[in-house]
C-alpha cells in the first residue's frame, strides 16, 4: 500500500468520495498522467481559496482563469475529463469493475519507457491491488465504491482465503545491498526524464494538429528531452571507474553533433549537467525554473513567521511547503475543532468583561453550536469535560495572586530581515514578593505569559527545547518593552499551570532560529525530515513521496 503507483489510485479514490480532500487532488495533479507543475499547482489553490471552493470545483474554475497559461490549462482539462468519467462510474458500478476501470484510465498514457524491472514491479502492485477490490467484492456483496474507498482508508486489508493477510512485496527486502548514492540519482533523474519525455510527445503532438507559429521550438524542445534521456543512460553504462565528468564530455560530443542548431542551443542551456555533477537529480536541476517565490509568505525582504511556522518548517520543511506556500486545505479534526472552541470562550469571556461562571459556560454552549460540534457519545464527553475545565479555571482566577492584565494580546518584531507576528493568550501581572524590610525583590519578573492548551500536559523537562515561550519573551521585550517575564503553560482540561524557565542565552539562541528558518524558506529548502511521530500525524501524507520509502 506504500508503493507509488498503489498510492496514486487510492488519492484518486479519496478524491472522488470527498472532493474537499484536498491533499489527495494535490497528489493526483502533481502524479501521472496529469503532472502539473507546482508553480501552476499553488496558482490553482490560490484561486480556489479565494473563491471559497473545494479543489476539483476551483480547477475548472481555473481554466477560465488568464493567471493559468495554455500548458497548465491543458493539464487541468485533461484532470477535469478523467475526472468526470471516474465519478460517473464511481455510481455506477461495482467495486471491483470500478477499480479496475480507474486503473486503466490513469495508465492509459501508458509508462513505456520503464525499464522492464520497474513495469513489473507497478504492474503486480496494481494485480495486487485488483485482487483486494475483488475479494471486498465478494465478501461485501452489494457494496458501492465508496464502500471501498472507506475500506481501503482504514487501512483494512482483506485477508486470503487461507487467513492470511496479502501486502504488497517493499520495493526494497531487507539485507538488499542500496544502490551507491550517485548512481541512485541517476535512477532518479533517468525516471524523471522519462516522464518528461512522455508528457512531451502528447503535448507536442497536440500542438503541431494546431499548426502552431512556435511548433519548430516544441518540436525541438521535446527532442532535445530525449537526448538528455539518452545522456542520462549512457552515464549509468559508462564503464567502471570512469568519472562522471569524463563521461559526460565524451556524451555532450556525440550529442551536439547529431543535433541541429536550435537543439545544440538548448542543449549547451541546460543545467542538467550542472546538477549531475553536483549529485542533485533532474527536480533540482529545473528547482530555478519552477520557483515558488511568488507564493512565499514574503514581508519585505525577509519573510513573515509565527512561533507555528516556526516550528512546523523545524519539524519538516516539506510539510510547511505544503501548509503554507501551497496552502493545501486541511479538514481540522474534532480534537482541533474542540481545542479551538475553548481557547474562543476564554477569548469571548474575558474581551466582553465577563465575571459569572455561567457567563463563560453560556458562552461555551453558543461556540459549541457555532462549531458545528454535535451531540454523540464522544462529543458530549468532550463537552463535559470543557464544562468541568471551565469551571476550575473561572475558580482559579479568583483566587489566584497575580492579575490578568492582557489576553489575546498581538506582537509583531523583525529578526533581522524577517517578520515575527503572533498573539500571546493572556498576560498576568504578578504582584512581587517581598524582602523582609517590606521592599519588594528586584529580581522577581513582573509579568508571566501564559499560553492556553488543551493536549495533554507536559512536563517542563519535556518542554526544555520548546521554542513558542521562548518567542513570546522576546516579543514581550522587543514589542513591549517589558523589562522582565516569566512564561508558562496553562494546560486547561487538566487545571495545571507548568512554567517554563527561559533566559537571556535561550532568547539570543531563538533569533538564531529565526533567521535560519528564515534562510531556509527564501531559499526554497524544502527537504524532508521524516520522523514515526511527525509522519503518523501529518494530513499530507497521501501526498508526500516520503511515505513511499
Amino acid at each position: 500500500m506504500e508503493r507509488a503507483e498503489v498510492r496514486d489510485v487510492l488519492a484518486w479514490l479519496r478524491l472522488l468520495v470527498e472532493p474537499r480532500d484536498a491533499a489527495a487532488v494535490v497528489r493526483a495533479l502533481a502524479r501521472p498522467p496529469i503532472e502539473l507543475r507546482q508553480v501552476h499547482l499553488a496558482r490553482v489553490i490560490a484561486l480556489a481559496r479565494r473563491r471559497k471552493l473545494d479543489l476539483v470545483a476551483g480547477l475548472a474554475a481555473a481554466t477560465e482563469s488568464p493567471q493559468v497559461p495554455p500548458e497548465a490549462r491543458e493539464r487541468i482539462q485533461r484532470f477535469l475529463a478523467l475526472h468526470g468519467r471516474a465519478a460517473a462510474g464511481l455510481e455506477t458500478l461495482g467495486p471491483e469493475v470500478f477499480v479496475v476501470s480507474l486503473i486503466d484510465m490513469l495508465q492509459a498514457r501508458g509508462r513505456a519507457l520503464l525499464a522492464p524491472e520497474s513495469a513489473a514491479e507497478q504492474g503486480a502492485s496494481l494485480r495486487r491491488l485488483r485482487e483486494m477490490a475483488a475479494r471486498f467484492a465478494r465478501r461485501s456483496p452489494g457494496a458501492t465504491p465508496r464502500e471501498l474507498v472507506a475500506h481501503l482508508i482504514a487501512g483494512k486489508v482483506p485477508e486470503d482465503s487461507a487467513g492470511q493477510t496479502e501486502l504488497p512485496e517493499q520495493a526494497q527486502t531487507p539485507g538488499q545491498p542500496q544502490a551507491p548514492d550517485g548512481e541512485r540519482q541517476l535512477e532518479e533523474t533517468l525516471a524523471q526524464l522519462r516522464t518528461e519525455v512522455l508528457d512531451s510527445v502528447s503535448r507536442t503532438g497536440g500542438r503541431m494538429a494546431d499548426l502552431r507559429l512556435d511548433s519548430e521550438l516544441d518540436i525541438a524542445h521535446a527532442v532535445v528531452r530525449y537526448l538528455e534521456l539518452l545522456k542520462v543512460a549512457a552515464l549509468m553504462q559508462r564503464h567502471e571507474g570512469r568519472s562522471l565528468a569524463d563521461a559526460l564530455d565524451d556524451i555532450n560530443s556525440r550529442l551536439l553533433a547529431a543535433a541541429t542548431p536550435l537543439q545544440r542551443e538548448i542543449l549547451q542551456t541546460s543545467s542538467l549537467d550542472d546538477a549531475l555533477l553536483a549529485g542533485e537529480s533532474w527536480g533540482a536541476a529545473q528547482r530555478e525554473e519552477h520557483s515558488l517565490g511568488p507564493f512565499l509568505p514574503r514581508r519585505g525582504v525577509g519573510v513573515a513567521l509565527s512561533a507555528s511556522d516556526i516550528a512546523t518548517y523545524r519539524s519538516c520543511p516539506l510539510r510547511y511547503k505544503y501548509s503554507r506556500v501551497l496552502r493545501i486545505p486541511t479538514e481540522q479534526t474534532l480534537g482541533q475543532r474542540f481545542g479551538i472552541t475553548v481557547h474562543q470562550v476564554l477569548e469571548r469571556y474575558h474581551a466582553e468583561g465577563g465575571e459569572t461562571l455561567a457567563k463563560m459556560l453560556e458562552l461555551l454552549e453558543a461556540g459549541w453550536r457555532r462549531a458545528g460540534l454535535g451531540d454523540d457519545a464522544h462529543e458530549r464527553e468532550l463537552r463535559e469535560k470543557a464544562r468541568a475545565a471551565l469551571t476550575r479555571y473561572h475558580q482559579r482566577l479568583s483566587e489566584q495572586e497575580s492579575e490578568p492584565l492582557w489576553f489575546e494580546r498581538a506582537f509583531a518584531f523583525r529578526v533581522g530581515p524577517h517578520h515575527l507576528r503572533g498573539r500571546v493568550d493572556r498576560v498576568d501581572r504578578i504582584r512581587p514578593a517581598r524582602e523582609p524590610g517590606g521592599e519588594p525583590r528586584e529580581d522577581e519578573a513582573q509579568y508571566e505569559l501564559i499560553d492556553y492548551k488543551t493536549s495533554h500536559p507536559k512536563t517542563a523537562a519535556e518542554l526544555k527545547d520548546d521554542l513558542q515561550l521562548s518567542l513570546y519573551a522576546l516579543a514581550a521585550r522587543e514589542d513591549w518593552q517589558l523589562g522582565s517575564s516569566r512564561q508558562a503553560y496553562y494546560y486547561v482540561l487538566d487545571d495545571r499551570k507548568v512554567p517554563v524557565g527561559r533566559n537571556e542565552k535561550e532568547a539570543e539562541a531563538v533569533k538564531q532560529v529565526v533567521l535560519e528558518v528564515g534562510e531556509g524558506i527564501l531559499a526554497e529548502d524544502f527537504e524532508p525530515t521524516p520522523s514515526p511521530a511527525a509522519c503518523s500525524m501529518c494530513a499530507y501524507r497521501i501526498v508526500c513521496p516520503v511515505a513511499e520509502v
